[in-house]
């Protein structure tokens, strides 16, 4: 690491600590020529994720836009926002572990969906009438008989 100093390229660290929750770590550092101390911030890299919309469009993954999605489809109903952003965490780290960067918002809805079922049915029917855009009455009567089989199973 080059010291912001002197620019001399050797450093000893000192001190390292976890920051941010665990997401990055902080570096207490020496110059090894001029002795003044310094502080680093080590990052894990990630690739950007991108998302292709139903009509073709691409943008950037964002989780804020996933954890709106699922707090409207929560709206009056008993689920923590806590449990919607550790949905969301498992989600964007399920996507980043995945070797591919592009990912369509079907694949995401449906990874919603099967997380959300686990955590409040109405939430998750809610969810899929939005999601898959039911179009009648006898469209939402099937998700519900689906959901109902499962539950038996």
């Amino acid at each position: 690491m080059k010291c912001p100093f002197c620019g001399y390229s050797e450093s000893r660290v000192i001190d390292s600590r976890p920051a941010e929750e665990g997401a990055t770590i902080r570096r207490r550092r020496e110059c090894l020529a001029c002795q003044k101390r310094f502080t680093t911030y080590e990052i894990i890299e990630r690739l950007p994720l991108v998302v292709i919309k139903r009509d073709g469009s691409r943008q950037t993954f964002d989780k804020v836009k996933l954890i709106n999605g699922m707090v409207r489809a929560c709206e009056k109903r008993p689920v923590a926002l806590t449990s919607l952003e550790q949905i969301a965490d498992e989600i964007e780290q399920e996507l980043q572990s995945n070797l591919e960067r592009e990912i369509s918002t079907t694949e995401i809805g449906e990874m919603v969906m099967d997380r959300l079922k686990d955590v409040d049915e109405v939430a998750y029917v809610r969810f899929a009438s939005v999601y898959r855009s039911f179009k009648d009455i006898n469209t939402f009567m099937e998700e519900l008989t689906k959901l109902l089989k499962q539950k038996d199973e």
